[in-house]
């Protein structure tokens, strides 16, 4: 599922590709926020990113099942 995270006062967006689900970004979110701490993130990869709550703009959640596109998905 791919997440998009706005900060405050920076241009560019923070996108990560990850296999939580919504609930869990949701839940990770509203935890960092309560107790003013850090929202960790892990990617697809297992990689950490991790953001400082008070400064989260918006959260993005997109799709948990995104179809695969390419010509891979084709059955000949």
């Amino acid at each position: 599922m791919e997440v998009k995270v706005g900060i405050r006062h920076v241009a560019r967006e923070v996108v990560v590709e990850t296999k939580s689900s919504a609930d869990d970004v949701e839940s990770a979110l509203a935890d960092a926020l309560a107790k003013n701490g850090v929202l960790t993130l892990i990617d697809d990869k297992g990689r950490k990113v991790l953001i400082p709550a008070g400064q989260v703009a918006y959260v993005d959640l997109g799709a948990e099942n995104a179809r695969p596109v390419g010509f891979g998905a084709l059955n000949s």
